[in-house]
């Protein structure tokens, strides 16, 4: 019997982080950054953002954004290792640390949306 591969999980976390980053990252910079430091929207209001964020839907996108993007980013740094720098021999070596390393920030950023 073959083993199965994780890879097209690994593939689904790098497209689902990737498109969820890029929908929703100029988004957020538009409206913290960019719109109030040109005069086009308010500043939000402190309060306005805690209670923002201590809705549980919010919780549950904001995790979901800096996860995927986690592994967005995991995945595509660990090809740029493996194509671009050839370092074919320590592909497993590679996997492990990244996507470990994004498992790991992704644990700590649920800790802290529920936390906090």
């Amino acid at each position: 019997m073959s083993r199965r591969s994780d890879e097209a999980g690994l593939w689904l976390s790098f497209s689902s982080g990737g498109m969820l980053a890029a929908l929703l990252f100029p988004a957020i910079a538009f409206l913290f950054w960019i719109g109030p430091a040109l005069g086009w929207t308010p500043s939000p209001a402190y309060d306005h953002l805690v209670g923002l964020v201590r809705h549980p839907l919010v919780r549950v996108l904001l995790f979901a954004l800096i996860s995927l993007s986690m592994f967005h980013w995991a995945h595509r740094f660990r090809y740029t290792l493996y194509d671009g720098l050839q370092l074919y021999h320590l592909n497993h070596l590679i996997a492990v640390v990244t996507y470990g390393l994004a498992t790991v920030l992704s644990l700590v950023a649920g800790f802290v949306v529920v936390t906090v």
